[in-house]
């Protein structure tokens, strides 16, 4: 497929034109193109004229990035929910991508798509639904916005408590899943509050309470000194009583990512879900 038919279509598709983000902090070296400097989203490296298959990543890591050039494959897109990499342990937890590897990337003839928030914005790909559907939780209503866009999913869960989710979540999720304890470990009328990735946040917490849930299944838990915010939410959790289960941020975000296979399949474009890794300090110290 030529490239800008597919662009054009990822553009149409996933509403870019009433979607916003912002990676200011991030490199904007001479690899990057003009279109991600100005938006922040859609294509941020164009070394592809036509693009014959696809990877799908969360994170461009560089041993994500290393296992992709050793494909050996040229014409290719690789479609990234994030346009850097992430160590919650770093001074900027957003880590950019090496030179050297967007060197190797252009004489590879590899091009790179990141769609951030118009892939959490809620839909039929998003994060959020996605790991809804993983853990067989039905989601019924929207709660929560980011960059303008819904992003928090609230669904009906077969699990009867925290303890039984937890169980779901470490088999689907894998390993990488811790519990906050805060209420009442019985899932209140079976309801479940979803948000992949980060939504250890004041303004989620107290959405989840306007709503009446009691259980909250995210990303990133860690109530971290450095991040304030992380802080307020596990007390203000803490004082409604809301049970979290954190699920680190790659860990709930992959599902999204799997799942947009499924759409280059049905574009005509062979799809490839490359893995990354869990990190457990996204969960605790």
């Amino acid at each position: 497929m030529e490239a800008i038919k597919l662009y054009k279509q990822l553009e149409k598709d996933f509403d870019l034109i009433h979607c916003q983000d912002d990676w200011h902090t991030i490199d904007l070296n001479e690899f990057i193109s003009a279109n991600f400097k100005e938006r922040y989203m859609g294509l941020m490296l164009d070394n592809a004229r036509i693009i014959t298959n696809v990877f799908s990543i969360v994170f461009p890591s560089d041993e994500v990035i290393d296992k992709i050039i050793a494909e050996n494959k040229k014409e290719c897109l690789i479609f990234s929910h994030h346009p850097v990499n992430w160590n919650i342990n770093a001074d900027n937890p957003f880590i950019d991508i090496d030179k050297r590897l967007m060197k190797q990337l252009k004489e590879c003839g590899i091009s790179l798509y990141v769609l951030h928030a118009p892939l959490d914005k809620n839909g039929r790909y998003s994060t959020s639904i996605s790991l809804a559907k993983a853990l067989d939780i039905t989601p019924e209503k929207d709660f929560l916005e980011y960059y303008g866009v819904s992003v928090g999913s609230i669904g009906s869960s077969k699990a009867k408590d925290i303890f039984e989710l937890e169980k779901i979540a470490k088999k689907i999720i894998g390993p990488c899943v811790k519990k906050w304890n805060y209420g009442d470990p019985a899932i209140k009328n079976g309801k479940v509050a979803i948000i992949a990735g980060g939504g250890n946040i004041p303004e989620a917490i107290e959405a989840i309470h306007e709503n009446g849930i009691n259980t909250f299944l995210t990303g990133i838990t860690r109530p971290s000194k450095d991040f304030l915010p992380a802080l307020k939410a596990h007390e203000m959790a803490r004082r409604y009583k809301i049970n979290i289960i954190g699920g680190t941020h790659y860990g709930t975000e992959r599902f999204a990512s799997q799942a947009m296979c499924q759409y280059f399949d049905s574009l005509g474009l062979p799809c490839i879900f490359v893995a990354g890794k869990c990190d457990k300090n996204d969960l605790d110290y």
